[in-house]
């Protein structure tokens, strides 16, 4: 694979030093910052609280406990059920060992970390250019740079329900990205393919960008090696649970998981997937149907067909957004905060940050996933008013998930257009 948008120093000349003293700053100036959204959401009301880890961690207790996993739900008044695969309820299972209060410090803390994660690899050519023009620097646009992604509403929803997106995001991310991989190229993706399938997104982009039949030889015979990897990942961990929870895993696999209602109302403002919003239309079912695998056939084309055009290109960061924008619009379900992948959408957009246009379009997508609009949809269609609320309404009420088909034609084509510096791209 290539590591897109980074640029080598000169031979002969050394990277500046980052102050080590310049970090706890930068970390403390982070926890300044999202203190006030920590302290929200930490204490709502018991049983409005992380309610997604909730789920996670009574499906670990059920492991411990000997009970059936897919029968239970959480208490009143959430009554949600747990809708994972089975890998995830046996992860899950050192949350249920952990009392509840600190379980809920463990995973915002850990929430944080992945989001660092990911926004050092997505906006890398950007630290990377700041670091060498003044190496104080790189903490404190590091700061900003997480602070700002932090209040995107995908990201302020991992926060408030406790999910594991952002976790998602950051293991796909760096196993594309990561220059020397510690690990076999493959393996996250494999691993969060078996948490939460979503993520199998990565496992088609793996098998055309490792099958391309163009481009340099020993590239793609590194990600078809990250293809096999994933896959023999993903599979060990879905037979695995077979042997340790063999009824919960049959349970899952030909019952839970063919129950779309369990994991919520699909037609309900959050679900910003394709399906979402034309349930939303109320249309007939039949022609609902066949909308969406029109809909499915042609932006999966497009959206596989860029991110495989990206990889040609060695720009790998803006395919790992494009394939991440498909994890969310083509699953039947994505609910807001499936859209973290705008964290490296943003990344890919601003590249070094030496082209103003492109720093400005990223500001102005941050924007648009900063504010709530698809609420303000729904507010404007409780007003009534005549042919405004119930056509603009149902436009703005699916902003983000329209959005999100505008962000694969800018990421495959304007962004295209917007050119390269030389020195942006560099193989490993």
């Amino acid at each position: 694979m290539t590591t897109a948008k980074t640029t080598a120093p000169p031979a002969g000349t050394t990277r500046p030093r980052v102050p080590l003293w310049m970090w706890p700053i930068a970390l403390l100036l982070v926890g300044l910052a999202v203190e006030p959204l920590v302290a929200h959401w930490l204490t709502n009301p018991d049983d409005q609280r992380l309610v997604d880890l909730d789920v996670y961690r009574t499906g670990g207790q059920a492991v411990l406990e000997g009970r059936a996993v897919y029968d239970f739900v959480t208490p009143a008044p959430q009554l949600l059920p747990f809708t994972y695969p089975p890998i995830s309820a046996l992860l899950a299972t050192p949350l249920a060992a952990m009392s509840w209060p600190v379980a809920q410090w463990v995973w915002t803390v850990g929430v944080f970390a992945a989001l660092a994660v990911a926004v050092a690899y997505a906006f890398r050519p950007m630290l990377e250019r700041a670091g060498r023009a003044r190496a104080v620097l790189l903490p404190l646009l590091f700061a900003l740079l997480t602070v700002m992604c932090t209040y995107l509403m995908p990201i302020r929803d991992q926060v408030r329900f406790g999910q594991v997106d952002i976790l998602l995001v950051a293991l796909c991310l760096a196993d594309c990205v990561a220059r020397r991989p510690l690990w076999p190229r493959g393996f996250l993706i494999g691993l969060a393919t078996a948490v939460k399938l979503t993520p199998g997104v990565f496992l088609i982009y793996l098998l055309i960008a490792g099958f391309s039949g163009t481009g340099d030889p020993e590239r793609t015979s590194r990600t078809r090696q990250a293809l096999y990897t994933a896959v023999i990942t993903a599979t060990l961990l879905t037979v695995l649970p077979f042997a340790v929870i063999p009824h919960d895993s049959w349970d899952f696999w030909f019952s839970a998981l063919l129950d779309p209602g369990r994991v919520g109302a699909n037609n309900a403002t959050t679900n910003q997937s394709m399906r979402g919003m034309l349930l939303r239309l109320y249309l007939p079912d039949t022609l609902t149907s066949l909308i969406w695998l029109a809909l499915l056939a042609v932006i999966g084309w497009y959206g596989f067909r860029y991110a495989r055009r990206a990889f040609l290109d060695g720009d790998t960061l803006t395919a790992v957004a494009l394939v991440g924008l498909m994890a969310v619009l083509l699953s039947p379900v994505a609910w807001i905060h499936h859209l973290a992948w705008v964290v490296v959408v943003l990344g890919a957009i601003v590249g070094n940050g030496t082209d103003p246009v492109r720093v400005r379009v990223a500001v102005g997508v941050w924007l648009y996933y900063v504010v709530p609009i698809p609420w303000w949809g729904v507010s404007l269609r409780a007003a009534e008013i005549p042919v405004i609320s119930p056509v603009l309404g149902k436009i703005v009420q699916n902003a983000y998930g329209l959005g999100a088909m505008v962000l694969v034609f800018l990421l495959g084509v304007w962004l295209r257009t917007r050119g390269k510096s030389p020195h942006e791209i560099v193989t490993n």
